[in-house]
């Protein structure tokens, strides 16, 4: 697929597979946050358990791949840089949650078209978060 074609689903949330597909993105991302010693920086920054991280990135990414809205319904507007003030988050963590977001979407067969997209979008919005 050409990136100007018209993707075969009218969401991505749709496209990856709905709410069951983006549990397992988000359960595999933090398995392997905890299990890859390349991601030791960016699983130390998340204290000693995942399970709320999980919940929360998973709620908000339903919504932002344009799911239902769980994250926004219990928390309001993600404010995401915001939220993420309290963490020191420079090129290091923003490359390590990249590579292994990436990693997780490949591990669990997210469609190339759509992986480039998302991985894209993952980019901007990780830059973004840098505050140091």
């Amino acid at each position: 697929m050409q990136i100007d074609e018209k993707p075969p689903f009218d969401t991505p949330f749709e496209w990856i597979g709905g709410e069951g597909q983006v549990r397992v993105l988000v359960d595999r991302f933090y398995d392997l946050m905890d299990l890859e010693p390349g991601y030791k920086e960016l699983r130390d920054a998340h204290g000693s358990t995942l399970q709320d991280a999980r919940d929360k990135l998973f709620w908000f990414l339903c919504g932002w791949l344009g799911g239902p809205d769980h994250y926004q319904q219990r928390f309001g507007h993600p404010r995401l840089r915001m939220r993420h003030m309290p963490f020191s988050i420079g090129i290091l963590e923003r490359d390590q949650w990249l590579a292994c977001m990436d990693q997780a979407m490949g591990d669990i067969g997210v469609d190339a078209a759509l992986r480039a997209r998302l991985a894209q979008s993952f980019f901007q919005t990780a830059d973004w978060m840098r505050n140091r």
